[in-house]
């Protein structure tokens, strides 16, 4: 299972790029895409077009919510990497991978490097 961020969301709808051929070599391999709550959020705020949150959305088996379990683990990952605001949103889409047991496919990997040694594994 591969849980998408924001940028893979976004990325997906560029032909040819990384994020798009990623995407669909993904599909054929019959992995499962899913995406938090917190992406898909920033995602909609585009712009996008309705045919392009279409076209993303059918490569998604699920949009996972951000719930208690999500919130818990969010915090955690938060304090433990240092309490950095500009980490909040992206402990929260990691929390969403970790707690799915997906890794999370993002090309802003710096972004993500401080929840590595707590669990979060990188696609």
């Amino acid at each position: 299972m591969i849980c998408l961020d924001t940028n893979y969301l976004i990325l997906g709808l560029v032909p040819a790029s990384q994020e798009s051929q990623d995407l669909v070599r993904w599909i054929q391999a019959g992995e499962v895409l899913i995406t938090p709550m917190p992406a898909w959020y920033e995602f909609l705020c585009g712009p996008v077009t309705p045919a392009q949150v279409s076209t993303i959305r059918a490569f998604l088996q699920d949009i996972i919510p951000f719930d208690e379990p999500q919130a818990t683990a969010a915090a955690s990952l938060f304090n433990a990497a240092g309490r950095k605001r500009a980490l909040r949103v992206d402990a929260m889409i990691a929390a969403t991978a970790m707690v799915a047991g997906a890794a999370l496919a993002t090309n802003n990997r710096s972004d993500f490097n401080a929840f590595v040694p707590h669990g979060l594994a990188l696609a």
